[in-house]
């Protein structure tokens, strides 16, 4: 089992990262003067991006079968241009430097999940029992940076990236290598896997649910500021909503083993209707703070559903690109979507209205999921 302690350690501190970029990254550009539309435009940009790096990376590592060695290539220079960027100032140098961290950091979100879910599968433990671990250093870390940056100053974001980066990247190392699969790779395959119309539906609505969170993302800080809040309080937000996730990541395998996957993605949009509207309505950013406790039953919920679904359809030879072209989905062109509006809606009509805006769109989600939900149980009660 110590395997899956070093995984576990390894989660720890690659979600820590991913607390110090995505939760603070939209901090440190306002601190540096960055405007709410050029702050949402940036992140676009850097989602675009993501969005050609990420197909390419993960058909790297389906070609080499190997997802351990891309995963230290990306992680060993994304460190290197996040402790940098952290440090700029000028608009030029931080365009330059986003897009050369989306490009080599975000292939290695899909490639560490499609590790975590295959060594659950050899380990026999759940795959929410290890992701549980990265939730764990998603809220740790957010509540230590945030006191950190009200303490020492938003500068000091680079020092810490550095650190977890180095940590993350030597557990990385220690890891046993998991390989995409034995079978040939055919572009056959992965055609007649799109030419599936229940494939682009599911496609479709994680798209449609993935622009507010990612949205949410990209702006949490920001509308925690706006409401009076600081860095501590910004800290405490992605506290609250990194730790939410622990149980739910804890105990994912229990309604995975018992719940349709369609009918739980449902369930995580209602309460995402529910999150983004109370947001849009409150006043206070303590109430907007507590309100990311639902993260657990929103963004785990529908997580651990979309993965399960999505490895349920995918042909086994493209197990890491299916979960590539999730994971552009998601952080890619929701991204794209969603920071660019969503910068143009807060600088033009304020927080709340771009919370009203994220709520409805939830609510297009919640549609779609029950119509899903609903044609997949005819079609099994048909067969």
């Amino acid at each position: 089992m110590k395997h899956l302690a070093k995984l576990h350690g390894y989660n720890y501190f690659y979600f820590s990262l991913l607390a110090i970029f995505l939760s603070f990254l939209p901090v440190y550009l306002s601190s540096q003067g960055i405007s709410m539309q050029q702050i949402g435009n940036l992140i676009a940009i850097g989602s675009f991006v993501g969005i050609v790096s990420q197909p390419l990376w993960g058909l790297i590592s389906d070609k080499w079968q190997t997802v351990r060695k891309v995963l230290l290539i990306l992680l060993a220079i994304s460190v290197c241009i996040g402790t940098i960027l952290f440090q700029s100032a000028s608009s030029q140098s931080l365009l330059l430097l986003i897009i050369a961290w989306y490009f080599f950091y975000m292939p290695t979100d899909p490639l560490t999940e499609s590790m975590n879910y295959r060594m659950s599968q050899q380990l026999q433990v759940s795959f929410g029992s290890i992701r549980m671990f990265g939730a764990i250093g998603y809220a740790s870390t957010s509540l230590i940076v945030g006191y950190l940056a009200n303490w020492l100053g938003t500068h000091a974001f680079a020092y810490v990236f550095a650190a977890y980066g180095c940590l993350a990247w030597c557990l990385c190392w220690t890891l046993p290598d998991v390989r995409a699969n034995s079978q040939k790779l055919t572009f056959a395959s992965l055609q007649r896997f799109f030419a599936v119309p229940s494939t682009l539906r599911f496609f479709l609505l994680v798209l449609i649910l993935a622009i507010p969170h990612r949205t949410n993302d990209s702006f949490l800080g920001v509308y925690v500021q706006s409401l009076g809040g600081t860095s501590a309080q910004v800290g405490l937000a992605w506290f609250c909503t990194a730790a939410s996730e622990i149980l739910f990541f804890a105990f994912s395998y229990w309604w995975l083993q018992r719940l349709p996957e369609m009918w739980l993605i449902a369930f995580a949009a209602a309460l995402y209707v529910l999150r983004f509207g109370l947001c849009s309505i409150v006043t206070e950013p303590s109430a907007v703070v507590y309100l990311q406790l639902l993260q657990g039953l929103t963004f785990v919920v529908f997580y651990t559903a979309a993965i399960q679904h999505l490895n349920k359809i995918v042909p086994e030879e493209w197990k890491a690109t299916g979960q590539t072209v999730l994971a552009v989905l998601f952080f890619g062109l929701s991204g794209i979507i969603g920071s660019s509006l969503g910068g143009w809606i807060f600088e033009q009509y304020g927080g709340d209205s771009l919370y009203q805006a994220m709520a409805i769109v939830a609510f297009a989600g919640l549609i779609g999921s029950i119509a899903v939900a609903m044609r997949k149980r005819y079609a099994r009660d048909s067969a």
